[in-house]
């Protein structure tokens, strides 16, 4: 299976406002056949809480204006370290650098699938 071309219009999307927010690392995760419960994962990094929050606030702001998407529930907006945004089809995970490395989402669906998040 593929993801769906509206959900990577959505990523890509997610992806440009992570980057305009000076994101880093920025990966697109093809996590359907893995999971079974959503599309796509979107994972970025930040040095600090105060970008991981402005990158947060772009990507939502972006995708709501550009799609009509509004997350169905967030986590971890008030620790700062890691904020998951579940839109059901697809979860953006922004995390801190140090986090990243400590959980290792890259290393756990390594065996998945990249998306090309600049087509």
């Amino acid at each position: 299976m593929t993801v769906p071309e509206s959900v990577m219009a959505e990523l890509r999307t997610a992806a440009a406002a992570a980057e305009d927010k000076m994101a880093t690392e920025i990966l697109g995760l093809d996590v359907q056949e893995r999971l079974g419960i959503t599309d796509a994962f979107l994972i970025c990094s930040a040095p600090s809480e105060r970008q991981i929050g402005s990158v947060v606030e772009e990507v939502e702001l972006r995708l709501k204006e550009e799609h009509g998407s509004v997350p169905l529930r967030r986590e971890g907006r008030h620790s700062g370290t890691w904020v998951l945004l579940d839109y059901g089809h697809m979860v953006i995970h922004v995390q801190h650098e140090q986090e990243r490395v400590l959980y290792g989402l890259d290393r756990l669906y390594a065996d998945v699938p990249r998306l090309d998040l600049h087509s």
